[in-house]
């Protein structure tokens, strides 16, 4: 610990970044009390193994820059997890024994590249791959080194293999497409494909799993025929999909399904905050599981019928319940749970196109209004706020800001011609979005208009960035984590992945469409730029790479522009406590010395 202050020396901002937490945990199908627990009790999110037959419970990973996840072997054998060195997403699937032992490679034969899914048998592992050359999917029976089943150069996922191990879930834009997806299931021993699922221009589909029954070859899609992700049931055996009715206003996802396959879990994501249904099979009837209120970030069913979630609010901190009773808590990190925070408001404005935009805000305790705000643009760009816990909200809420959480369009959640709208259009719809919603703060008497910042991270940090060269007179300050900001230099560096999404939203590659790519990047606009800017990048970052934020910020110095620029030794943000509270201050001590 060093000379680190004890808890009760930090202040209250601090201590909610501080706080332990765990992620939604993994179970194996076989040993369902032998969970796979992403933690940060010990400083930086790390994988732990944890029998709750026995009550043990020990950290796997050591990694210097965090693990944010794992999962287990069917049966409950092995605990695994994705291992990259530097934080640059360039890593391969590593395994050890639950107890403890030997780690090793997940398969032989498979060279470090970025991740493009997994599935885990009793007798094959499925191992996607993304690298320049494109995507590949992967197999191995556990007794030779893995062999290359399908390449292409558009996007392919691994998305599960059937319970009985005969048949490979693909969701994949060899269509070209690669926002809106299709699905393949295949012969995952010779990869022949066995049916394929596609709605057609503009309509995606997604795998949400297989039946849990032997021999059942039911497959959970999610579909956006009418407008909205609504469930489906496709029956590969016989070919017969069964789109299935939700009466409910809002996005619904799968989570999982029962065990005896009478029923999905379903996730109903609405104006930000989540519902959790029990939607049977049979007779199509929704029954409502009780929960919290606030946003569900992973939810399955047990073995023994029970539902396990993780639930978060504006003011309270995630947990992870158990169903029977919404109160009673499942599993717990150590040590002292964080300081609540100041609730979220839900939020209406219309852009200046006459379109209703949702989000949230959040005003401090006691102060006096106007107060100055924080315009948080989130990530993305398919994304959007909900209402959870969020330790940055609440800092800026501690040191006497308003917060508001635009969801502009491009957000996910309020439906597929929503999300859409930045297909061909990227970053100027946003930009006027967060302006319109901090207008209507302004007007509403929330928000001060002299001491308005914008900040935000990944997509958020490219908003961030536009909209300073865009609206340049309406900031006082700015921070921009992890940004887009040249964004010709930043696709021809970034991952694959990214490279295939970008070619869709624009339309095609940067030597195809240059013009928009370079109409649409924050450095041309720098010579607007007013405001102060801090900007935080980290070195490893294959997302929005580090030479593009170089070139923005030379080029802002080179025409006298205020900027500050912190660097940080991982990829696309960091899983180290320390770093995201020194991140943090840094941000704090920035915009409050240039907003009064």
């Amino acid at each position: 610990m060093g000379d680190r202050p004890e808890p009760p020396d930090w202040p209250d901002w601090e201590k909610r970044f501080r706080a332990p937490s765990i992620g939604f945990p993994h179970w194996a199908r076989e040993a369902p009390d032998r969970l796979a627990v992403a933690s940060n009790e010990s400083g930086a999110w790390q994988v732990y193994a944890w029998d709750r037959a026995t009550g043990g419970r020990r950290q796997v990973t050591d990694d210097p820059i965090g693990v944010p996840d794992g999962s287990m072997t069917p049966d409950g054998e092995r605990i695994l997890w994705f291992h990259d060195a530097t934080g640059d997403e360039v890593g391969q699937w590593t395994v050890e024994p639950f107890a403890g032992g030997v780690r090793r490679p997940l398969v032989e034969g498979v060279s470090d590249a970025w991740s493009a899914g997994l599935a885990l048998g009793d007798e094959l592992t499925v191992v996607g791959t993304a690298d320049d050359d494109g995507y590949a999917v992967w197999v191995s029976d556990g007794r030779a080194p893995a062999g290359v089943l399908h390449r292409h150069p558009e996007l392919v996922e691994v998305a599960g293999l059937s319970r009985d191990g005969s048949a490979l879930a693909l969701q994949h834009a060899e269509h070209g497409d690669n926002i809106h997806l299709a699905v393949r299931v295949a012969d995952p021993r010779t990869g022949a494909t066995v049916a394929e699922q596609w709605d057609g221009e503009g309509l995606g589909l997604s795998v949400a799993g297989w039946s849990r029954v032997p021999g059942d070859q039911r497959l959970a899609l999610v579909h956006e025929r009418e407008g909205k992700d609504r469930p489906a049931v496709w029956d590969v055996a016989t070919g017969q999909r069964r789109d299935l009715p939700v009466e409910l206003p809002g996005d619904v996802s799968v989570a999982g399904w029962w065990p005896d396959g009478r029923a999905l879990l379903v996730v109903h994501e609405h104006e930000g905050r989540d519902e959790l249904y029990r939607l049977d099979l049979t007779t199509e009837a929704l029954m409502r599981i009780e929960h919290p209120l606030g946003s569900i970030s992973g939810a399955a069913v047990r073995p023994n019928g029970q539902v396990w979630y993780r639930v978060a609010s504006g003011a309270e901190p995630p947990t992870i319940r158990g169903a029977r009773d919404k109160k009673q808590i499942v599993l717990a990190p150590p040590g002292e749970r964080p300081p609540k925070g100041q609730p979220f408001t839900s939020w209406r404005f219309t852009n200046p196109h006459g379109e209703s935009v949702h989000g949230f805000y959040v005003t401090p305790a006691a102060g006096d209004r106007p107060y100055p705000v924080v315009m948080l643009v989130h990530g993305g760009p398919t994304w959007a706020y909900s209402d959870t816990f969020m330790p940055d909200v609440q800092a800026w809420v501690d040191h006497g800001f308003a917060v508001a959480m635009v969801n502009y369009r491009g957000s996910t959640g309020y439906g597929v011609a929503f999300r859409d709208a930045l297909i061909g259009n990227p970053g100027f719809p946003e930009v006027e979005d967060v302006v319109a919603g901090l207008d209507d703060l302004v007007a509403a008497g929330v928000a001060d208009p002299a001491r308005a910042v914008i900040a935000g991270g990944s997509w958020g940090g490219y908003i961030t960035l536009l909209a300073l060269g865009r609206a340049p007179q309406r900031w006082a300050a700015a921070a921009a984590a992890v940004p887009v900001a040249d964004y010709p230099t930043a696709y021809r560096d970034e991952a694959p992945t990214l490279q295939s999404f970008d070619r869709t939203l624009f339309g095609g590659s940067v030597d195809e469409v240059g013009e928009l790519y370079a109409e649409r990047s924050p450095l041309t606009f720098v010579d607007q730029v007013r405001a102060p800017v801090l900007i935080l990048a980290g070195d490893n970052d294959t997302r929005c790479p580090l030479q593009q934020v170089l070139n923005y910020v030379d080029a802002l110095k080179a025409r006298g522009g205020t900027v500050e620029l912190y660097r940080f030794d991982a990829g696309h943000g960091s899983m180290v406590i320390d770093e995201r509270v020194r991140q943090m201050a840094a941000e704090l001590r920035f915009v409050l010395g240039h907003v009064p």
